[in-house]
């Protein structure tokens, strides 16, 4: 049986605008409008404009909502203020990583109770509807699938906050950096989120699908004058790469733990609400434990001394031997050379260890190890 791929409310904009389409995770999605190259630029140094609406949103409500999302994730979601938002993972019993997620505080429902949109990866987000729900027994809080509720739009670099503002009556100026806030942009309601995938200043809208293609064509107006331009999901892919911000599926599996791709920051063993109790906790203390004492593998970025591309997959070698594997390789138009993300035994992870190469079909091409991420902004 084929199924035939979900389309966003944007899909006749895009292919009005000649966009390539390509299916990602069921969903019909741009891959790039023009050259990847120069939508990558465009972000990094004016604007760029996506459909993200292919992500996944789960409202949590109730009394217990709270309750809830600190025993199903592993973030301490009772110390995020109204109007803030949380990164955070869950994770399975065994410690692994079923989604990297993004937690929103609404604030409250007409019944008082809390309000919280969780915010999932489109590959992963029947997934994680369906841990949240089992894992909802025996709270009083309720689970909501409302991927169909929410179209997203986002706006990412430097430009972005002049661009924004001429549509918005919310104060972005105000608006920190993971927090949102309910406005209007050009006169329809939505949440105004500072959170983005790119490694610059930037936006996320989430807002009625009907009102989709009004926004992104007042956003595409507004941002004429100063070089805004649609941009597709593989320019969003260097974005992130450079960035140094992980991927589900490459950085991210249920084979590790949030310890073993170096994100432990992320949870929480002091929170205090369910007696301290929430899902994959014991397995994570001995994750955490290994971690400090003989971390098996590191993630690290790849710089390469040639033009040869790593992909995910291959092999990161050293004198001969194989010390680690490629998660995520790409040109990177900031840098003008390729780069990498890879897991490479602890050993061999320092930054600046020479010698470490990547098998692409059978050479061995020299590459560099650095510190994550590539790049980071000018604040």
């Amino acid at each position: 049986m084929t199924t035939a791929p979900r389309l966003t409310a944007l899909d006749a904009l895009h292919r009005s605008l000649g966009a390539t389409m390509t299916d990602f995770a069921g969903w019909d999605m741009p891959l790039r409008y023009g050259s990847e190259r120069d939508e990558h630029n465009a972000v990094r140094t004016r604007a760029g404009l996506f459909d993200l609406s292919h992500m996944g949103e789960i409202t949590v409500t109730g009394p217990q909502a709270v309750e809830l999302l600190d025993f199903a994730l592993v973030g301490n979601i009772s110390t995020v203020g109204t109007g803030r938002a949380r990164y955070t993972m869950i994770c399975r019993e065994d410690g692994g990583i079923l989604d990297d997620l993004i937690v929103y505080r609404l604030g409250e429902t007409e019944a008082g109770s809390p309000h919280y949109m969780v915010v999932a990866n489109a590959s992963n987000a029947q997934v994680v509807l369906d841990a949240l729900t089992e894992r909802a027994a025996g709270f009083d809080a309720e689970v909501r699938d409302d991927r169909d509720a929410y179209a997203l739009i986002a706006v990412q670099g430097p430009e972005s906050p002049g661009i924004l503002k001429s549509v918005t009556d919310a104060d972005l100026d105000g608006l920190k950096y993971y927090a949102g806030l309910p406005g209007t942009v050009a006169g329809v309601p939505a949440l105004i989120a500072r959170t983005g995938y790119t490694g610059e200043d930037g936006f996320e809208l989430f807002l009625k699908p009907e009102h989709a293609e009004g926004v992104w064509k007042a956003l595409t107006e507004a941002g004429e004058g100063v070089g805004l331009i649609p941009c597709g999901l593989s320019c969003r892919d260097t974005l992130r790469l450079e960035a140094g911000m992980p991927l589900y599926g490459h950085e991210l599996t249920t084979s590790l733990t949030p310890f073993d791709a170096g994100l432990g920051r992320v949870v929480k063993f002091e929170k205090t609400t369910n007696e301290g109790r929430f899902v994959g906790r014991e397995a994570l203390e001995k994750a955490a434990e290994r971690a400090e004492t003989a971390p098996p593998r590191r993630l690290v970025g790849l710089v390469a001394e040639g033009r040869r591309v790593p992909r995910a997959g291959f092999s990161v070698v050293k004198d001969g031997e194989v010390v680690g594997e490629v998660t995520s390789g790409a040109p990177s138009p900031t840098l003008g050379k390729p780069i990498a993300m890879a897991y490479v035994d602890a050993a061999h992870a320092e930054p600046g260890t020479q010698g470490v190469g990547v098998d692409i079909r059978g050479t061995h091409e020299p590459y560099e190890v650095v510190a994550l991420p590539f790049y980071k902004r000018q604040k």
